[in-house]
């Protein structure tokens, strides 16, 4: 009888070892990463994202999983790629501005932390920055709004360009109004605009090679994940033309550096909302705190008006 139940016992403990250790994996939190880039031209930015996670306790394959979504520049794969992430029952998603709009038709329970270029409110993805509301918060940078700045700013350094070629990516849900704010204030300051417009690879070459006929004298480059993703291209092919070229930030156009302060400032502390979004995101407080994972609450973080300390010497500053 001993020999039989020793035997028993072993047999029990070899079944419940798998068991046990299928548990452990599913007790483990899964972060839906859904991004409308590619995975080579977002590099920079994932590490960084990944780099919050970690100082904040949560690391990659040992007590956090990732599962990536790329929809490599093609914006109608996003509501099919959110919709896997919520079969697969992720814990939360991040997105960044074209994927948000997916993510939030695919669920309404499931966090959602974004970042985004544009306001959030205007887009309606939150109510209110002080009270978002809904399964959505996150990180917005107000880019969209300075299309008018950016190319006042290129006026100033290349003032004897009459004529600034303006290339839009025109799958981005935001360049419809980036394009109506740079044409209305060309027209107030006296410029002439030529849009060039291009969504994928092959389409960059072609704009580049018509901007010669262009007769431009500066280039701006509008936003979008898709011009970030590729922003090695861009500053190659302008510099081959010989042309100055603006471009929405430093992660832009730095050809050699690309991991810069505007990558850390946005990606970076996106990661510090996931603990907080997990917890509520129906009541969010619009003022940054010492700690965003301490809060009961996320923050929408207002990255380019915000001037707390914090965010002065870490975030928001230049």
């Amino acid at each position: 009888m001993r020999r039989r139940e020793f035997m028993t016992l072993v047999g029990c403990a070899v079944v419940a070892v798998p068991v046990a250790a299928r548990a452990q994996q599913r007790v483990m939190p899964v972060i839906g990463f859904l991004n409308s880039a590619s995975a080579d031209g977002y590099t920079v930015m994932a590490d960084a994202f990944k780099q919050g996670l970690k100082e904040t306790g949560y690391i990659e394959g040992q007590n956090v999983a990732i599962e990536y979504r790329w929809a490599n520049n093609a914006y109608d794969r996003l509501p099919g790629l959110a919709a896997d992430l919520i079969k697969r029952q992720v814990a939360v998603i991040v997105a960044n501005s074209p994927s948000i709009a997916p993510a939030m038709a695919a669920t309404t329970t499931i966090p959602i932390t974004f970042l985004s270029g544009d306001d959030p409110v205007r887009l309606g993805f939150v109510t209110s920055l002080a009270k978002p509301g809904g399964n959505a918060t996150g990180v917005t940078i107000f880019s969209g709004g300075l299309a008018a700045k950016r190319l006042g700013l290129l006026r100033d350094l290349v003032p004897q360009a009459k004529i600034v070629a303006v290339l839009i990516n025109s799958d981005w849900p935001a360049a419809v109004r980036f394009q109506t704010d740079v044409e209305e204030a060309a027209h107030v300051v006296g410029l002439s605009i030529q849009i060039l417009r291009a969504n994928n690879e092959s389409e960059i070459d072609d704009a580049f090679n018509g901007l010669a006929q262009t007769q431009a004298g500066a280039l701006l480059v509008g936003p979008g994940p898709f011009f970030d993703s590729r922003r090695d291209k861009l500053i190659a092919l302008a510099a081959k033309a010989g042309v100055p070229a603006a471009c929405e930030s430093r992660a832009t156009a730095t050809l050699q550096r690309p991991c810069n302060g505007f990558v850390i400032k946005t990606w970076h502390p996106m990661s510090t909302y996931l603990t907080g979004a997990r917890r509520s995101t129906s009541r969010v407080s619009a003022n940054c705190t010492t700690s965003p994972m301490a809060a009961s609450t996320p923050n929408v973080h207002r990255s380019s008006q915000c001037t707390c300390p914090r965010c002065a010497a870490e975030y928001c500053g230049p």
